[in-house]
């Protein structure tokens, strides 16, 4: 999956390919690992050919949810906001870390699909349950990560597709509200 991401004011394309990260096309291998109230990150450059380990650099990162599709990202002390993007636009878009689900269509009933590649770690609601405007629906683990996928507007759980424990594909349908 291909995201756009404003940090800084400076607009960034972030591609994931299993734990590779391709950022403005330049490919790097990302080791994850939980670290205290955060990750810590090992980054190396991709080299397809070598056999030999690669050395990288190591950060400590933390991300915090502030809610419309704005995160605020720690990586080894200093932090920075992160909105991803819809393709195309400057207007944040939900995401990772506990934002507005991502719908297919902003008319008829809301359909939150996987951002991307993953495991449905918590289903929050069932069929019939009443949600209201950012309440969690699914809890989605990608990149050792749990995103919090959320409901964009009030209405009624109306089909749940995702299921504890099960691995899912990019675009996925999950939840249906209406």
């Amino acid at each position: 999956m291909i995201w756009q991401v404003e940090v800084g004011g400076r607009v960034r394309q972030v591609e994931l390919r299993g734990s590779d990260v391709i950022l403005d096309g330049q490919r790097m291998h990302v080791d994850v690992a939980p670290y205290d109230a955060g990750f810590s990150m090992l980054v190396r450059p991709f080299d397809p050919d070598s056999e030999a380990p690669v050395c990288g650099r190591s950060y400590d990162a933390a991300v915090i949810d502030r809610g419309s599709g704005e995160l605020r990202v720690h990586v080894n002390g200093r932090a920075c906001v992160v909105r991803a993007l819809l393709p195309g636009t400057r207007t944040p878009r939900g995401g990772p870390g506990g934002s507005s689900a991502r719908t297919e269509t902003n008319n008829g009933p809301q359909r939150v699909v996987a951002p991307m590649p993953g495991r449905i770690a918590k289903v929050l609601v069932k069929v019939g349950d009443t949600v209201a405007p950012r309440q969690g629906l699914v809890v989605v683990e990608a990149m050792k990560m749990e995103n919090e996928l959320r409901s964009s507007r009030a209405g009624t759980v109306v089909e749940v597709r995702a299921v504890e424990g099960a691995k899912v594909e990019s675009n996925a349908l999950l939840v249906v509200v209406e």
